[in-house]
């Protein structure tokens, strides 16, 4: 056995050996397609030369300056990148290692904002029930995900209260149309901030379509005008995490731009450095920067390797790789072969609930009876099995357990690299229906 920590202590995981394209290597020479790119990070796939070359160049350059001393071209030229012209009012970045450090960033900042503007008593954070923010304790308290929080409930902040996602495949009645629906969730969530007060809200936290926990669930129309329109009305900030679903993985470069809103703090990380250095960050709106340059000037927050030049440099190299590439079109095209695809092999399935999701993130949800939605019995671990047998028919993909409510359903996602071709797709989706179909018979 392995002395690494790995995510189980009772099997070692195979060893990737190197990345080329969609395609990863096992130890024994295996070529597996990443159709996931892991957990949605591997935007650009593995080995692109002008990301290998960036980090390459910087390291000979300079490996490591301390925020507290120094700032650095790379970080300098990435922030320019992002937000020099101001998407949707957001107007600085801050940079740091993972979606989780990006989530505490925001949280901190939100509520600095209101001290530096004289409203201490906001206190409180709304979030949604089977969100996912990270696995520090604060974007863990944040997020909702009751498999993550379940073992360190007792060391979880009473800071956050949390209300329904947009879930229409199995919340929506039978009687509701999809705009009352949508005006039950703005209600229930204006009965929250009325229960805590309006005046202690900081903000409403939420992903702007829902990764790992839910399955790639997309808000319907209006929703988030409407969350919007709450946060307006009583002051509060909107924080969107787009960790998964932001920097190109949805056909936008910020999923939010199909929303027809913008948030006041938006987290950043898995497409931002494509895997190829650990980064994630957050984008701020003017005015929250401007709440802080006016009071303390300075925000009170840090990490040892913020802004780090070679993570910086690398997502440089990548968002320009975006950029030259034209790969947000691929990605809005692949998509909706994907989509097709998807629909064409499960969309009758009478063990596929649900096929949801955007651009190049997608995911089904298994049911054992359609009719009823029924779910598989969590014992037989459904979402593992189909992606063990993805494996053996040369397939990564990216399960998950516990869908409805930490517990019950299964889901799997696929999210390949942005650079997949049409004929990669049917292969991803033929392999994947194989892995679907013995995964199935294996539960009896």
């Amino acid at each position: 056995m392995s002395h690494l920590v790995h995510r189980s202590l009772r099997q070692d995981p195979p060893l990737a050996i190197r990345g080329e394209g969609i395609h990863l290597y096992d130890q024994d020479g295996r070529a597996i397609i990443d159709g996931s790119g892991g957990a949605a990070v591997a935007c650009l796939g593995h080995g692109h030369p002008k990301v290998i070359a960036a980090i390459k160049a910087q390291l000979d350059q300079l490996a490591y300056a301390h925020t507290a001393l120094f700032s650095c071209e790379s970080a300098e030229r990435l922030a320019d990148v992002l937000v020099e012209h101001a998407p949707g009012g957001l107007t600085h970045a801050y940079f740091c290692s993972s979606g989780s450090e990006g989530n505490e960033a925001a949280l901190k900042m939100a509520r600095q904002y209101f001290l530096e503007i004289g409203q201490p008593q906001r206190t409180r954070f709304i979030a949604r029930r089977q969100s996912y923010h990270g696995n520090t304790l604060g974007a863990l308290s944040a997020g909702g995900n009751a498999m993550r929080r379940a073992p360190y409930q007792p060391l979880l902040s009473p800071a956050f209260s949390h209300v329904s996602p947009c879930y229409p495949y199995r919340d929506r009645r039978d009687e509701e149309s999809e705009a009352q629906y949508v005006a039950r969730l703005l209600e229930e969530l204006e009965a929250e901030f009325e229960r805590l007060g309006p005046e202690t809200v900081i903000g409403f936290v939420a992903e702007t379509v829902v990764g790992a926990t839910l399955g790639c669930a997309t808000a319907l129309p209006g929703y988030f005008e409407g969350v919007r329109a709450i946060c307006d009305r009583h002051g509060a900030l909107l924080i969107l995490d787009e960790v998964m679903s932001g920097m190109g993985r949805c056909g936008t470069l910020h999923a939010w731009e199909q929303e027809g809103i913008g948030p006041d703090i938006q987290i950043i990380a898995k497409g931002l450095g494509g895997g190829y250095q650990p980064i994630g960050g957050i984008l701020v709106h003017g005015r929250v920067i401007e709440g802080l340059a006016a009071g303390s000037g300075a925000f009170m927050h840090g990490h040892t390797y913020q802004a780090h030049p070679v993570a910086c440099a690398a997502a440089l190299a990548v968002q320009e790789v975006i950029a030259e590439e034209r790969l947000l079109d691929n990605v809005r095209a692949m998509g909706a072969l994907l989509e097709q695809r998807l629909t064409e092999r499960f969309g009758n399935h009478r063990h596929i609930g649900d096929i949801r999701g955007r651009g190049l993130f997608w995911a089904v949800e298994f049911v054992r009876d359609r009719a009823t939605k029924q779910v598989f019995d969590p014992a037989l671990k459904l979402n593992e099995r189909v992606k063990q047998e993805a494996y053996r028919r040369g397939l990564a993909c990216y399960p998950m357990g516990g869908t409805i409510d930490g517990r019950q359903g299964d889901h799997a996602i696929l999210a390949p690299p942005y650079i997949v071709t049409a004929a990669q797709v049917d292969t991803i989706i033929d392999r994947f229906g194989e892995a679907v179909e013995a995964a199935l018979a294996s539960c009896g």
